[in-house]
């Protein structure tokens, strides 16, 4: 049996609606419970439109971008955002943008953060930040919400995350120290979050690791093994991910050597999902 599924789906609206919607709330000149409102709406219309797949995925939606999402979700916070008294997706604005909409009454503006490209698209990211110390948390609100909000209108929903390693090395370390030694700090954070979408009842969950792409050296690879191996326990069925740009992929020199492991092997299929009989 062959299981079909898309890797994710544009967010931004057919009328550029999460643009326009964005920029109200920023100016003041709308809620942002109408913000919120939105986002649901938008989901809403690409799970219809994804309709006729098996699964369709969940958590692709993004009021900023996907990987200051995952810095949210995995409570990976700069120390000059932690604190905020006002809503978290203020919060979450103040770090892509050093300021919200509730700077005047909770705080002055900061540093945003550091935006980078998404490999070579000329869409942006915010950068995550890691020192020696760095220590992470589960914070799985946001994904929990889009599955219950897909499950009530009977969608059979894959959510979607960044993976471990993706998430380590695009990040940027502040003090000069080690990303990959960031790993086994990482990895349960992970596993604990598949547990909990297992438990809210995703069977499939889609890990992206777009790293792939690119030229890793051993320890890298090596660090993708580590990770799979421990996190292949999960409840939740893991389908590979690996949603960087076609020119990208084209300009990958082979494919990457990782340790072989019959796990990881399957968890870098794209884009058809094969399950085990039942």
């Amino acid at each position: 049996m062959v299981v079909t599924h898309s890797l994710g789906f544009p967010r931004i609206g057919v009328r550029r609606e999460l643009k326009f919607a964005l920029e109200a709330y920023w100016k003041g000149e709308s809620s942002r419970a109408a913000l919120v409102a939105l986002g649901a709406q938008l989901a809403q219309r690409n799970w219809k439109i994804q309709a006729g797949l098996d699964l369709v995925p969940v958590g692709d939606f993004s009021f900023y971008d996907q990987v200051l999402d995952m810095t949210f979700t995995l409570g990976n916070l700069p120390e000059r955002v932690r604190g905020f008294g006002g809503d978290p997706l203020d919060n979450y604005f103040r770090l892509a943008r050093g300021r919200s909409v509730d700077s005047d009454r909770y705080g002055r503006e900061i540093p945003a953060g550091e935006m980078n490209k998404w490999f070579d698209t000329n869409y942006h990211y915010i950068v995550p930040e890691f020192d020696a110390a760095t220590e992470f948390s589960l914070d799985a609100t946001r994904l929990l919400e889009q599955l219950a909000q897909a499950q009530r209108l009977g969608v059979r929903a894959k959510p979607v995350i960044l993976g471990p390693v993706t998430y380590l090395l695009i990040g940027k370390s502040r003090d000069g120290s080690e990303k990959l030694d960031l790993l086994e700090r990482l990895v349960p954070v992970y596993a604990q979050l598949l547990e909990v979408l297992a438990a809210a009842g995703a069977e499939w969950v889609q890990v992206d690791e777009p790293v792939l792409v690119a030229d890793l050296d051993a320890n890298w690879k090596d660090g993708l093994d580590r990770a799979y191996r421990q996190l292949a326990s999960s409840r939740a069925r893991l389908a590979g991910g690996c949603p960087a740009p076609a020119r990208a992929r084209s300009r990958a020199r082979g494919p990457v050597h990782v340790t072989p492991t019959p796990f990881l092997r399957r968890a870098t299929l794209l884009p058809i999902i094969h399950p085990p009989p039942r």
